[in-house]
């Protein structure tokens, strides 16, 4: 009784003291999510048209909501996801209310949120309801030059807005279910933009293309739309950046891409309010009569700016721009009411082309839009701002840095919904339980790029990283045709520490790992895996798999972590070997300093989803992701800075 206590009280020290350190457990956007649940409960926007219909400002909260659970793995922001669109996905994947008639981008724009839900549950509903979506884009009426119209009833015509509707989901669903066909037509969409809709003045890009020209409000030379609206080119800027996070680095339209969105951020800053730091709603013309910052773009800015320097497409100088926006907005656009809850105010309801009534797309008519408060898209955008600046204490500590997953000594297979074999099992982009994808995004928050090792470990193979991380190598099993480690591949990853390598090693218990191959490798650094097993957790006494990760006296955590190891090995150390964390006696974390590299060894990788994104039933006083992201710091730190 007294040791349950004492790791309750420890266990709560814990969370505070880590999640302070590396997880804001207060953040506008920590508080706008919790007012989003409160005020809309599933995903029912009040503003909107159509409340509670299938429709892409829904789609935009949702994915503000997923941004908020990537960047803090808070369970009720996918709990709300899931809530949300589980209103229009049947058992069956049939979507209630899904416009099939209309051909618009816009009905694609929630698929995205369908996805997610897909990976992370890996429910054959949602795949169905995916292709379902991704199926109607086919049926999309394109232009002469292969752009999609927006929808059918605007014939031959672009907007900005389609590339974030549609080419998002279009390359998450490429990579969940192995499309690479897609791609080229992808690149093609946005890269059209790009050539046809840029402003060869301000670098800016207007928001609308007729390519036939017809249209009243298109210039008759151009094609275009005769101003810039900043939501516009908002919603291009975030649609890049977002495809560019599923797409192949080795594709060939991936570099344009980044020129795309580095000619077009360098616009966006030039036209930065000098005052305030917010963005104008028709963005090059600041100041002029009638004018207005306006939210929802300058969220939708902060985003690309912040996120863009984050992943390495947009210069570390752009980390200012991001948080002089930032701050504008909360001074500006924030609003705390009574209740506690947040408004955000400021948002253009919003704005079209042609139709009826006719939408002349002239600096009058966009002045004169209808302004809101609390606007779907407008707190989807908020959200999505404020899940990068949450990370962008950090973001940029491991620029130019890779680290590799393994998925050759761990190389298991599974089955998708469509009946394709991927890899899964401590992968980074596994979203499931069984997946590294939150200990991946823990890395990520350093500005560290994620690649995989899908064949033997070579020298070659090993200078493409600087981090390394292997986990719960094969048996039979679990892999019918495991690879073993092998002498070679031992040799080499031991010079690649030595040369300044940081290896990361977890081990599993003896029921799910192989152990005398492995610490082949391992003793090599003086730490030695015991085939035992260990913390078997009874149903859901937690405390069972309970570890306490303490506060300074070891070398790795900057913060105390409360951590759940369930069935697990143990460790002994020799040579230049440490243990970091013990527990009743027995090592369960280690690290070595060799050479000019670092070793971490823990007894299992307990850093998987599904004791970390916080959707599952583990109680939220461990807090598995702050641990994760702690150690990803250890690691990028321990990177020798490179020669002069």
């Amino acid at each position: 009784m007294k040791r349950f206590l004492a790791l309750a009280v420890l266990g709560l020290l814990a969370r505070v003291a880590g999640a302070q350190g590396v997880i804001a457990e207060k953040s506008p956007s920590r508080e706008m999510a919790a007012t989003v649940i409160k005020l809309w409960p599933r995903g029912v926007v009040a503003t909107d048209n159509r409340p509670g219909a299938w429709g892409y400002t829904e789609g935009v909260l949702l994915d503000g909501m997923a941004a908020e659970w990537h960047a803090t793995a808070e369970g009720a922001d996918f709990k709300y996801v899931k809530e949300a669109v589980d209103q229009y996905v049947t058992e069956d994947g049939t979507i209630k209310g899904y416009g099939t008639d209309l051909h618009s981008l816009d009905e694609i724009e929630m698929g995205r949120s369908v996805v997610l839900l897909y990976r992370v549950t890996q429910q054959e509903k949602y795949y169905k309801a995916a292709k379902f979506i991704h199926d109607q884009l086919a049926l999309q009426p394109r232009t002469a030059s292969g752009g999609y119209w927006h929808k059918q009833i605007y014939p031959n015509q672009m907007w900005l807005d389609s590339a974030y509707m549609a080419e998002p989901f279009r390359a998450a669903y490429a990579v969940t279910f192995q499309e690479p066909g897609d791609w080229d037509d992808i690149a093609k969409q946005l890269l059209l933009m790009d050539v046809k809709m840029r402003d060869a003045q301000t670098g800016l890009l207007r928001h609308g293309w007729d390519e036939s020209k017809q249209m009243p409000w298109a210039d008759k030379t151009t094609g275009l739309s005769p101003e810039v609206w900043s939501r516009a080119v908002g919603w291009y800027v975030m649609a890049l950046e977002d495809v560019l996070d599923w797409m192949p680095e080795n594709h060939p339209k991936r570099a344009e891409l980044i020129g795309a969105l580095n000619r077009t951020m360098t616009a966006v800053v030039r036209y930065q309010d000098k005052q305030t730091g917010l963005w104008w709603e028709v963005t090059d013309k600041g100041g002029k009569a009638g004018n207005f910052t306006e939210s929802s773009a300058s969220c939708m800015f902060v985003y690309a700016l912040a996120k863009g320097v984050r992943m390495g497409y947009l210069p570390k100088a752009d980390e200012a721009n991001a948080q002089r926006g930032w701050d504008a907005i909360q001074k500006t656009f924030v609003k705390t009411e009574p209740d506690g809850m947040l408004t955000l105010t400021g948002t253009i309801k919003g704005a079209g082309l042609g139709g009826t009534p006719y939408r002349s797309g002239t600096y009058e008519y966009y002045i004169g839009e209808k302004v809101i408060s609390n606007d779907g898209k407008g707190i989807g955008a908020f959200l999505m701002a404020g899940s990068e600046m949450e990370q962008a204490k950090t973001a940029t500590l491991g620029l130019g840095k890779t680290v590799l997953i393994d998925a050759w000594f761990n190389s298991q297979t599974r089955k998708n919904a469509a009946g394709q074999t991927e890899l899964f099992h401590y992968k980074w982009d596994d979203d499931a339980n069984s997946g590294f994808s939150f200990f991946g995004r823990a890395f990520q928050r350093y500005g560290v790029t994620l690649a995989t090792e899908k064949s033997a470990t070579t020298p070659a193979e090993l200078k493409k990283a600087q981090i390394y991380v292997i986990a719960s190598p094969d048996i039979p099993v679990k892999n019918p045709s495991p690879h073993y480690m092998d002498k070679a591949s031992a040799g080499a990853i031991q010079e690649w520490v030595r040369a300044g390598g940081v290896l990361i090693l977890m081990e599993n218990d003896v029921n799910n790992s192989e152990f005398y191959h492995f610490n082949a490798l391992s003793e090599r650094f003086g730490i030695h895996f015991n085939p035992v097993i260990r913390n078997k957790v009874d149903g859901d006494k937690w405390e069972m798999g309970t570890v306490m990760i303490p506060l300074g006296g070891n070398a790795v955590f900057q913060y105390p972590h409360k951590a759940y190891l369930k069935e697990i090995c143990t460790i002994r150390v020799s040579g230049p070997a440490q243990a970091v964390v013990t527990d009743q006696g027995d090592v369960l974390m280690a690290m070595a300093s060799y050479g000019k590299g670092a070793v971490f060894a823990v007894v299992d990788p307990w850093v998987y989803n599904e004791y970390v994104d916080r959707r599952n039933r583990l109680p939220v006083d461990y807090d598995g992701f702050a641990a994760a992201i702690d150690l990803a710091g250890w690691a990028v730190r321990q990177v020798p800075p490179p020669p002069h």
